[in-house]
């Protein structure tokens, strides 16, 4: 998810993020979101396989990784948020680690 509602912001990546979820199922991929807002397309009963109400920084990602081992990891429907986490978990070597 792409974080706290931001005015103009939000409805975009609550639907890509929505439409890869649909993508990724498809391809029968698992999907585990994290997403701090409830009230969402993405968070909807029956969208990803496991939701995380958590906020979109590098401490709690890495406990929902830690917990998940995924074997990826999608930032880009995070928007801006998501990538400045995903940049401060690579710099702190999360990934690797998991």
């Amino acid at each position: 998810g792409s974080g706290g509602l931001s005015i103009g912001q939000a409805g975009e990546f609550d639907y890509s993020g929505s439409q890869a979820i649909k993508a990724l199922h498809e391809e029968n991929i698992q999907t585990v979101l994290i997403n701090p807002n409830i009230a969402t397309v993405q968070t909807s009963k029956g969208m990803a396989d496991k939701v995380y109400f958590l906020p979109l920084v590098p401490e709690y990602v890495e406990q929902v990784i830690r917990a998940e081992r995924p074997g990826g990891v999608l930032l880009t429907f995070g928007g801006q948020t998501g990538l400045n986490c995903g940049v401060d978990l690579q710099r702190a070597g999360i990934f690797e680690k998991y």
